[in-house]
């Protein structure tokens, strides 16, 4: 098996971003990125260098899930007031 050489820097593990994608966005899928964050240090420590690649880009992939279905779901929810709204005002010009 060959060895391979320690890249110089460590991946970024997106632990900052995971944890706040779960507070403010999308619970689920920023558990999961919380999850990948804290393998990178990990397999880095134990010279998995690619598994802390990999891991380091999914962390980020997930948070970046999270953040949108966050995004997705505000808009859908802001549809459906302005919906409601309009359609409150119209069953008042009806009844008039």
């Amino acid at each position: 098996m060959e060895r391979i050489d320690k890249p110089q820097d460590p991946p970024p593990n997106y632990l900052v971003w995971a944890i706040l994608t779960t507070i403010f966005c999308c619970l689920p899928f920023g558990i999961v990125s919380i999850v990948f964050a804290a393998q990178v240090n990990s397999k880095w420590q134990a010279e998995d260098y690619d598994g802390a690649m990999n891991s380091s880009k999914n962390a980020k992939i997930w948070a970046w899930v999270s953040f949108a279905v966050a995004i997705g779901g505000f808009i859908i929810w802001s549809l459906l007031a302005v919906l409601g709204v309009v359609a409150g005002f119209w069953a008042d010009a009806i009844n008039w």
